[in-house]
């Protein structure tokens, strides 16, 4: 009798990776043994044991156990578990996968083989970036994951961590005849407060193939909704500068309070000379109402006409509609000067524990509101030809064109995201208070003595209304030819062509009308109808509020929208024929670029195995030769100008036609591979790989355009604006990898394994920051109007900073007289200036100040991608697993460990962008396991350490650190028989919570509060 097993389990592991199994007997020798029946975990883990033995490199897998049963709901959740990968999450959710340390822009996703495009432009994402959201990808039918750690010339390039392959169902690969089963899923998520608290997942597979197996066709459908919420805290930038000797002097991002010249701020724990010191802009505080549907299909036909034809046609169509409501508690910092400041000294950045700032009366706190909606879609065609030429030869065609689109769909604004800010203003002197700690700021105000001071809605006004549009839209044609020649039994030859061309189109553009301006010009203007008291404070379940604000406000921002076009309707940029009583966003754009790159590759990839002495070995070897020729275009909304409205608030202006730019740009490389692998011993291997592989550049950084940013404040202040070029002319990262690796098989089901990796990398991208004039733009906050108000302020005793500048700026350029909404009147001309905020406010309200033609040009800060860096990463991935007898009961366990040679610095210069190795930190997994009686479990625990994820954001090139996180998982499944079975799923099972940080522990920049969430599911196999 054959030696054969048969497993019903629930999933194995391969490589460190959770295999998910399907029910088989298969021949493991064609010798006649005596009966061997292992069932079970116990056979799949023999099954996973020896497919880890016999893979040619480091291959990790994850399979279903059978259709419409992938272990996790999400794929980037499950792909988690495998050694060396770990996940960024978005709402709660897996979205995007780092592999040994280099995040999803440099891995590449392939869909059976062929090349994935990305896009992604909600909330902000930027619509740039050649990262893969698994999020957009139901489980239901994918049958398989790959992961391919090591390079192989067969591979497209693309992937530096890793090259991960999803693979769908082929109908002609399972039984003959009708095959079908329904499942459906309640989803509860802890988190959410305004939507459905039980939401459906539905999804149906069919299949059939005819009893010759000359002829399938297969269908999947899976539509999925999910409600859930959030509260958030933020900061929006980290003012970070070298303490003066002289307090006085420390006027930078931190005005301190002085009374005639003197400083009479309490400082407590002063920074040291020259030490860096870091100042918040704010705090804000947020809440967002999401919801989320997702809906997939796949339809497969297949044919094969004879045994040595199999044709096979394909169509994918991915779409997840994102629909977010959003609204913000900010307490803006005047910065006109600071009471007290208390600083933690003992890190290499001081940063305050409290901040105390009066601010007199009039002071306005912000409460905007947002509406997004964006529609993300994948759509894939494909067809594969595989002919069997004779036994010896074979070839293979396969063609696809695949388009993935992030596209605005507010049916409203035509827009992807509608922002209303308004206000409340305090009507009495006030106080704030900030505090800062290894959890949740605060921050406090205390007006006229009342810590809990409340906005009525006659204390609240409108400010301003953008309306934001950005999409993305990438297409991928590829063809490829592939060819296999075998020799006997000793290898073969693989080799292939490909062509493949890519296109990405990106554009944005903002509207935007001034309404009661920042001041909050107009109190008591908005209706009460289209305001909800809501107190956000109280939806922190995880973060201890004390001394925030517990009054607060929200509305739907396109009601407040349609509200603001009565008495205001007038849009800044009102470019083209938009109508003034129409929220539809103004159809120009100010950015429209396009990237295309064009492909051609061909590759040799030899495999041999036999043996050296007595020791079995595998060899692989091979070389991939690319060419791509690049084109980058863009048409610009060219900027004019810069406006100023109020200190620190700045706004530009454009032309309403487009300018084209246009640059080209080519590069080869050869790309050389191999795996060795050999049997020191009956239970002992080892595995040598080698390989060189790139990774391009993200799309917005070959552009070709020239983006102009805005500044903090008033060159006479020391203030630049900023602007960010691009350089088409970059090439791909460059990495040699060395992978060394020993497996030690032991007993019936177990192994342990070490492997260790090695990254060296060329053409890193840096950034090199080049002062330069740009479009012509000229500078008011330094010509000879700023230079008489700075004199004005002089003369009459008032320092100068740049709430008084302004002020006394627009008070001479405008001597007349004005009513403000309030009925008092105003007078311009320097005279009559008083340095009260009253004032400030009504001149900052009713003017803007813009260039004239004696102003001096402005001088940007322009800070362009350049090819300039090295590194080297390494690290170690230990893995193992074990089953324990007959128990039912399983074990797998995992650790990765990622280092790099270039950190970021926290105490490096502010004005110069650090290069860093982003992503990097260690990981962990166990999966507990049970299987028996029908019944099976998971208990799914994973840890990830520290990383950063940016290395220069804010005007400060500040670090951004996302803190360790761990998280549970629990899957339990029941068999009823061997067509029903149940499931229940929790998600995040302790509502772990997610927290990011700058310079210093205490300088947050963001923290969510987290919950679990839960899904009860049945599935019917007909």
């Amino acid at each position: 009798m054959k030696n054969s097993f048969t497993s019903r389990a629930l999933f194995t592991i391969v490589g460190g990776a959770v295999l998910i199994n399907p029910v088989f007997a298969q021949d493991q020798s064609s010798e006649e043994l005596d009966e061997v029946v292992v069932t079970g975990l116990r056979g799949s883990l023999t099954a996973a044991r020896d497919i880890k033995r016999d893979s040619v490199g480091v291959v990790d897998a994850i399979s279903a156990e059978d259709i419409g049963k992938f272990p996790d709901s999400n794929l980037s959740e499950s792909l988690q578990r495998i050694t060396g990968v770990s996940i960024d999450r978005r709402n709660g959710e897996g979205a995007l996968v780092t592999a040994r340390g280099f995040g999803a822009q440099f891995n590449m996703v392939t869909l059976n083989g062929r090349m994935m495009p990305a896009a992604d432009a909600f909330a902000g994402n930027g619509g740039t970036s050649r990262a893969f959201n698994f999020a957009n990808l139901a489980s239901e039918a994918i049958t398989g994951l790959e992961v391919y750690k090591t390079g192989r010339a067969s591979i497209a390039t693309g992937g530096i961590g890793a090259t991960i392959n999803v693979k769908t169902a082929r109908p002609l690969d399972g039984d003959a005849g009708l095959n079908a089963n329904v499942g459906v899923k309640l989803v509860n998520d802890t988190t959410n407060r305004v939507g459905d608290d039980i939401t459906p997942e539905l999804s149906g597979i069919f299949s059939y193939a005819n009893d010759a197996q000359t002829f399938g066709i297969g269908l999947s459908a899976s539509h999925q909704k999910r409600d859930s919420g959030s509260s958030s805290s933020t900061v929006n930038d980290w003012n970070v500068k070298p303490w003066q000797a002289n307090l006085a002097d420390n006027v930078g991002p931190a005005p301190l309070h002085t009374t005639g010249g003197v400083v009479d701020a309490v400082i407590v724990n002063t920074p040291a000379a020259g030490q860096l010191y870091g100042i918040p802009n704010d705090i804000r505080y947020h809440f967002s109402d999401r919801e989320r549907t997702r809906t997939n299909a796949q339809l497969t036909v297949q044919f094969q006409p004879s045994e040595s034809w199999l044709l096979t046609a394909d169509y994918t169509y991915a779409e997840n509609e994102l629909i977010e409501d959003r609204g913000d508690q900010t307490l803006w910092m005047n910065r006109n000067g600071y009471t007290r400041i208390e600083f933690d000294t003992g890190r290499s950045v001081a940063t305050p524990i409290l901040l105390e700032e009066a601010t007199g009366a009039n002071k306005d706190f912000g409460y905007e509101q947002q509406h997004r909606e964006q529609t993300n879609k994948l759509k894939s065609a494909g067809f594969n030809a595989d002919w069997a030429v004779s036994d010896n030869f074979s070839l293979k065609l396969d063609f696809h064109d695949s388009t993935a689109e992030s596209m605005p769909s507010d049916p409203i604004t035509g827009g992807g995201e509608t922002t209303f800010s308004f206000a409340g203003r305090t009507p009495a002197f006030t106080t704030q208070t900030f505090t800062f700690n290894n959890g949740l700021p605060i921050a406090a105000r205390s007006i006229a003595g009342n810590s809990n001071y409340s906005f009525t809605p006659a204390e609240l006004g409108s400010q301003v209304l953008r309306i934001n549009y950005q999409d993305q839209v990438t297409d991928i044609t590829q063809v490829r030819l592939d060819g296999t020649l075998k020799f006997e039994d000793t290898g073969s030859l693989n080799f292939g062509v490909e062509t493949r061309s890519m296109e990405m189109t990106q554009r944005g553009s903002e509207n935007f009308m001034t309404l009661g301006n920042w001041g909050v010009a107009n109190v008591g203007e908005i209706p009460t109808d289209l305001l909800i008291p809501f107190s956000l404070t109280g939806e922190f379940d995880d973060f201890s509020t004390a001394g925030a604000p517990v009054g607060g406000w929200k509305g739907n921002a396109n009601d407040l929208a349609a509200w603001a076009m009565g008495p205001y309707g007038t849009w800044r940029d009102a470019a083209a024929n938009n109508p003034n009583d129409s929220l539809q966003r103004n159809p120009g754009y100010n950015q429209n670029n396009t990237v295309q790159e064009d492909t051609k590759a061909i590759y040799f990839q030899f495999n041999l195995k036999g043996e050296l002495g007595s020791f079995p070995f595998n060899l692989q070897t091979g070389v991939r030769y690319e060419e791509t020729d690049v084109t980058s275009i863009s048409a610009l909304l060219l900027p004019t100008a810069i406006g100023w409205e109020d200190n620190n608030d700045f706004f530009v202006t454009r032309e309403s036609t487009f300018t084209p730019f246009s640059q080209d740009a080519e590069y080869d490389h050869v790309l050389p591979s191999l795996d060795f692998d050999i049997g020191l011993t009956d239970s002992l291997k080892a595995r040598f790989s080698y390989s060189k592989t790139i990774a391009r550049p993200a799309y917005n950084q070959l552009r070709s355009s020239v983006t102009v940013g805005t500044p903090q404040g008033s060159t006479i202040s020391g203030f630049l604006p900023s602007a960010t070029g691009s350089n088409p002319a970059l090439v791909p990262l460059e990495s040699d990898n060395l992978d060394l690796s020993f497996e030690y098989y032991f007993g019936e089901s177990s192994y342990v394994s070490l492997g260790l990796f090695e990254k060296r990398v060329a053409n890193f991208i840096g950034n090199e920051v080049v002062q330069e004039q740009l479009f012509g733009i000229r500078n008011q906050t330094g010509g000879p109007r700023a230079q008489a108000a700075r004199q004005e302020l002089i003369n009459r005793g008032f320092a100068v900073d740049d709430t008084r500048l302004f002020t006394m700026m627009a008070m001479m350029v405008n001597p007349g007289t004005f009513t403000d909404a309030g009925g008092t009147t105003w007078t311009g001309g320097a005279a009559n200036y008083d340095g009260t905020e009253p004032q400030h406010l009504a001149f900052a309200t009713r003017y803007d100040l813009l260039p004239a033609a004696d102003d001096p040009l402005y001088t940007f800060n322009v800070t362009r991608p350049v090819n300039n860096r090295e590194a080297k990463l390494y690290g170690a991935e230990l893995a193992g697993q074990h089953f324990f007898g007959d128990s039912g009961f399983g074990l797998q366990a995992n650790y990765t460990i990622v280092n790099g040679d270039v950190a970021f610095d926290d105490a490096g210069d502010p004005n110069i962008t650090q290069f860093a190795l982003l992503g990097l930190s260690d990981s962990a997994n166990v999966v507990a396991m049970f299987e028996k009686f029908g019944l099976s479990v998971r208990l799914a625990y994973n840890w990830r350490d520290e990383f950063l994820q940016n290395n220069a954001r804010g005007g400060f090139r500040n670090p951004e650190y996302v803190e360790a996180y761990d998280q549970i998982d629990l899957n339990v499944g029941y068999n009823f028989n061997d067509h029903l079975s149940v499931s229940l799923e929790a998600i995040n099972l302790t509502g772990e919570d997610i927290r990011w940080h700058g310079r210093s522990v205490l300088q947050m920049w963001f923290l969510e509060d987290q919950g679990p969430r839960y899904a009860l599911g049945a599935r019917y196999k007909f």
